[in-house]
């Protein structure tokens, strides 16, 4: 079986992986995961010839968001039942839609294959009718030079299904994911899915039409300001002028290193900093949460191994950083081998101990009026994610056992 991309998690067994994620989508129904993945390189004489660059790229996962099937073209909105989600892609080929979103977690994930199943030509040919049968992308107009490569006798609306596999739905079928997830509230949710609403409006509207942009509007400027309106950090300017762009700007693998870091190595123990910081501040102050929470999770998943299509040896996926000594590398390292990243019970355990801490280290010192007014919601939301975390640890308990049970 082919390894976890390199240096990395290890989730190549599927029927673990599913159960895990059942597990955690029981005790956070609502959640986002920032996922980065690597470069895709099709198979020579498959459809159409496609070959994307290594520095691979970007999708949102939103869970307990679901597309408005009424409106006929991506709208985002909460799920009215059921274990739902969605995948938000950013694609250089639409002319009236920044983003596109995909219906999830399975499909998102791996198309219409079941765990396990190899990627095979007709399992390709079945995920792309299943694709257009779900029409997200119904109401999608694509620029007119990327049909130049349409094969003759394939309709506009079969090509445009065909090289959107593997970036904007199932995308392990030809590149590495890696996946970190974020805990919301409905209430920073719901902000995420406004933005990103107010976001494709004005080209849904026939306002202006959708220029994706390397260094100052890709994937991943979109799924950064999502998160910014949940408060984890602070948004990332688009249209900046593209030389001091191509000195600072997102790509998927740092911002996937950056967000588990963000959410989960904040000082939340230090009321001081916490105030200090003013993203953090804002944050606590607007909705009564901290960016950093229990239950931010890294994982890594490989494409999928058995697999016709896909070339999916070597799938690289770069760090904008000194290839020498630039810190990502040593820093993705801590993530992918330190059990309270990637472990449910350590992450939950990790942050039980911090909220023990902060409770028992608080001190009474001269400080202003906004300062008291902080430290009580501060306070207030350390005793609740106290309370939280010893509520999800006895709930994990229970789910464990059950299974065990059943599988007895």
């Amino acid at each position: 079986m082919r390894s976890a991309p390199s240096g990395s998690i290890i989730r190549t067994d599927p029927v673990k992986a599913a159960a895990e994620d059942a597990d955690y989508r029981r005790l956070f129904p609502y959640h986002v995961e920032l996922c980065a993945l690597s470069e895709l390189r099709k198979k020579p004489g498959l459809g159409v010839p496609l070959r994307s660059g290594m520095g691979g790229h970007s999708i949102l996962y939103l869970h307990g968001v679901c597309r408005d099937l009424t409106a006929g073209y991506p709208v985002l909105k909460f799920c009215e039942f059921g274990d739902r989600s969605v995948g938000l892609s950013v694609n250089s080929h639409y002319r009236n839609a920044n983003w596109v979103a995909a219906d999830g977690p399975d499909f998102l994930w791996r198309g219409a294959l079941q765990p396990g199943e190899a990627l095979t030509r007709a399992a390709y040919a079945r995920t792309q009718e299943h694709a257009k049968a779900m029409g997200f992308l119904d109401g999608i107009e694509f620029h007119r030079r990327f049909f130049q490569g349409k094969p003759a006798g394939m309709s506009e609306r079969d090509y445009m299904y065909e090289i959107s596999v593997a970036t904007d739905y199932a995308v392990r079928f030809g590149r590495d994911a890696y996946r970190a997830r974020v805990p919301l509230d409905r209430e920073r949710m719901g902000r995420i899915i406004g933005y990103l609403n107010d976001l494709n409006a004005p080209y849904r509207e026939g306002k202006k039409d959708f220029n994706w942009r390397v260094l100052n509007n890709n994937c991943s400027h979109v799924a950064h300001n999502a998160l910014a309106q949940a408060g984890i950090w602070a948004e990332w300017k688009t249209g900046i002028f593209f030389v001091l762009a191509a000195f600072n700007f997102p790509v998927p693998k740092n911002e996937f290193v950056d967000l588990v870091e963000r959410v989960n190595d904040l000082p939340v123990g230090d009321v001081k900093a916490m105030y200090e910081d003013e993203v953090v501040r804002r944050c606590l102050l607007e909705t009564g949460a901290l960016p950093a929470a229990p239950g931010a999770l890294a994982s890594a998943e490989p494409a999928i191994a058995e697999n016709e299509v896909y070339d999916i040896a070597g799938l690289r996926l770069i760090f904008y950083d000194n290839p020498y000594w630039g810190p990502y590398r040593g820093r993705l390292k801590r993530i992918l081998t330190e059990p309270r990243f990637l472990d449910l019970r350590e992450n939950l355990s990790h942050f039980e101990t911090l909220y023990a801490g902060a409770q028992a280290g608080r001190k009474v010192a001269r400080v202003s009026a906004a300062e008291q007014n902080f430290a009580k919601l501060y306070n207030a939301c350390i005793a609740r994610g106290a309370a939280r975390v010893a509520e999800m640890l006895a709930r994990l308990d229970d789910i464990q056992q059950a299974r065990v049970e059943t599988a007895s």
